[in-house]
């Protein structure tokens, strides 16, 4: 007897190659912001110098930030971590993510 196929899982949306717009769909609203700003400053670099590597460059960077983005929870506990590490002290639990990505340094 031999198992049923199974069908090959989605790939995440943010898989490499992914589009400016999904990459802003899956970042934080403040984050989202700065990305949109980045990315129409690599946009208006490109007008001129006829080049996209800056362009490619900003969308991948920000698909990183995206990735980790994604599973807020989890995002949250490691800028609670990085903050920790460097301010040397644990942030709040109720501290506002702002604050404590400020302390982390971000």
């Amino acid at each position: 007897m031999t198992a049923a196929a199974q069908p090959e899982p989605a790939p995440h949306p943010l898989f490499a190659g992914a589009s400016p717009a999904v990459v802003k769909q899956w970042l934080l609203p403040h984050d989202a912001d700065r990305f949109v700003g980045e990315y129409q400053a690599a946009l208006d670099d490109a007008r001129t110098s006829l080049e996209l590597s800056g362009v490619l460059e900003v969308v991948e960077r920000w698909r990183s930030i995206a990735i980790l983005q994604s599973d807020p929870a989890a995002y949250r506990r490691t800028v609670r971590y990085a903050a920790g590490l460097a301010s040397g002290e644990p942030s709040p639990d109720d501290e506002p993510l702002d604050v404590t990505t400020v302390r982390a340094g971000q």
